[in-house]
């Protein structure tokens, strides 16, 4: 069903089963998939696809240019997985030529009211950003993340999967995958027992990650700490996509219980 107040251009492609809501405007390059209610009061412009069974609330802007003074109008992309909730006020702009021209979002996310994801930002699945939490331009957010409310992604970080920020951070490093983070700028906590637990993660998987963790977090030196790591902890899934994250290519520090 489509409102007749919607203003929606001819050259949209609107799936089936999709429904528009009062004084919604949809641009000429949106693609939105089947299943997906818009309701009233939403602008969704911009070269932007949004998959199956989304929902998204009054007021919430779309595909709308980057607020990047480097942008001049060249063509940019923003993908939108499936089953997200995206509620009022929410803001989610394209990628620049900078940053690879995209910014891409998984699927089952919920983004509370007024968040923001900028440009050339990729989100992963499962992740939830609590209100008024804006992700810089470039910021990663990987899968079942959750950032508390109020809490700003500088530009460049990564959260890692299942990470916890806590609510009123400032999050200036990169997260480690099932890291905790909180403090006025993200000092790290732990590791997140409770979300590993819900995901029904072995025990002794947990065990060895703590133990990994208590190693590679005993002091500041992160590089030697890492040679140092025992063997039999390099072996366990867990510890390695910790290990991993670390020693990737990256733009801010790493997140650790000694960050001032």
């Amino acid at each position: 069903m489509i409102d007749k107040t919607a203003i929606i251009d001819p050259k949209a492609k609107i799936s089936n089963n999709v429904k528009i809501g009062p004084y919604s405007v949809i641009g000429p390059n949106v693609e939105i998939g089947e299943g997906t209610i818009v309701q009233s009061h939403v602008n969704i412009t911009g070269d932007t696809k949004i998959g199956l069974n989304n929902k998204i609330y009054p007021f919430a802007s779309i595909g709308n240019d980057p607020q990047d003074l480097k942008f001049k109008g060249e063509e940019t992309k923003l993908e939108i997985g499936d089953n997200n909730k995206i509620r009022e006020y929410v803001t989610i702009n394209p990628g620049t030529e900078g940053g690879g021209r995209l910014t891409k979002i998984g699927n089952n996310c919920l983004f509370m009211v007024s968040a923001h994801i900028a440009h050339d930002c990729l989100v992963g699945d499962n992740v939830i950003l609590a209100n008024n939490v804006p992700l810089g331009g470039h910021a990663h957010v990987d899968d079942n993340a959750i950032i508390g409310g109020n809490s700003a992604v500088q530009q460049f970080t990564r959260v890692g999967k299942f990470a916890m920020i806590g609510g009123m951070c400032g999050v200036v490093r990169d997260v480690i995958p099932y890291g905790i983070a909180h403090g006025n700028r993200s000092v790290l906590q732990g590791l997140n027992l409770i979300g590993l637990r819900r995901k029904e993660i072995p025990n002794k998987e947990i065990i060895k990650l703590s133990d990994a963790y208590k190693e590679i977090f005993k002091n500041e030196n992160l590089t030697e700490n890492l040679i140092n790591l025992p063997s039999e902890l390099k072996k366990n899934k867990l510890v390695m996509e910790v290990v991993n994250f670390i020693e990737k290519d990256k733009k801010r520090p790493i997140c650790t219980p000694f960050s001032k």
